[in-house]
């Protein structure tokens, strides 16, 4: 009897310091998504502030009486932010189905083929990811100068066709794909792109869904190669139409505007990353997991 009641005791004691757990990383949690979240309610908040309204807050609010969508109606107005989002769409597309292509194809060829010299050539290619982003700037920046293609949609795209980190990551998913298929695909006269595109892509969606959607959010937020390659307003992506409609659109003062047109430029990525997260985090967790 006494044991009974000493293992209930324990029992007792080790689920309140369960549930005090528990309650500890919830707070810790909470404060955390608040701290994280704010910035995205400012921003909000502030652009459906009017320009009186805000210039006239000696002490900012964290609330509005009188929210207004004008700020909204002036950025495609008053500056051409329709045609900022168009290049970005096109470019963002664009790129990123050149993209999948080449780094699908290159990661089959690592993780399936055999050819002399393979694991050299990769070796090589990983190494590739230590040089400084910005000697690959330079790089690319003197080569589409010198073939006339700045303030194109060609020299735009064709430096981030494709990428180290993403044939890394593809090519680790391919090679947990069981060799019996592929020597089975074989033994029936299958050939290496019909064996690709109908058991690999399959197979492996859920890390390629994710590779497409970074590469989509990687293009949108693009900022300094666009603004070395451009210099026709015509060209501009939204990441450098911003700057451009800070000095010569709305002005410095009008922060409810810029506002405004920064959460334009921001809800398509932010829709897009709720829709995708439960892919993304499936197919980074699997792409990195070998086995």
């Amino acid at each position: 009897m006494d044991q009974t009641m000493d293992y209930e005791k324990i029992r007792k004691s080790a689920a309140k310091r369960q549930r005090a757990r528990n309650v500890i990383v919830y707070v810790l949690l909470t404060v955390w998504a608040l701290v994280v979240l704010f910035p995205f309610y400012w921003m909000l908040l502030t652009s459906v502030k009017g320009y009186g309204e805000y210039n006239a807050e000696y002490i900012p609010k964290f609330y509005t009486l009188s929210p207004t969508l004008q700020n909204y109606a002036d950025a495609f107005r008053t500056v051409p932010l329709g045609r900022y989002l168009l290049n970005t769409l096109i470019f963002t597309v664009v790129t990123t189905a050149i993209m999948m292509v080449v780094i699908t194809l290159a990661a089959y060829g690592f993780a399936r083929l055999e050819f002399r010299g393979k694991n050299l050539v990769f070796t090589l290619f990983l190494s590739l990811m230590m040089i400084p982003n910005e000697l690959v700037i330079i790089t690319n920046y003197a080569t589409i100068t010198s073939m006339n293609m700045r303030n194109t949609y060609l020299g735009l795209i064709l430096p981030s066709v494709t990428s180290v980190f993403y044939i890394y990551l593809l090519k680790e998913n391919f090679a947990q794909v069981p060799d019996s298929l592929y020597y089975a695909a074989k033994m029936d006269g299958t050939s290496d792109l019909k064996y690709l595109f109908k058991v690999m892509v399959p197979i492996c969606k859920p890390t390629m869904v994710t590779v497409c959607i970074l590469k989509v959010i990687e293009c949108w937020n693009s900022y300094v190669w666009p603004r070395l390659i451009t210099d026709d307003e015509n060209y501009f992506l939204v990441s450098n139409g911003i700057q451009e409609i800070r000095e010569n659109g709305f002005g410095r003062e009008n922060i409810p505007a810029m506002m405004a047109a920064v959460v334009i430029i921001s809800v398509p990525l932010i829709v897009l990353f709720l829709i995708f997260r439960e892919k993304i985090m499936t197919g980074v967790s699997r792409g990195g997991t070998k086995g």
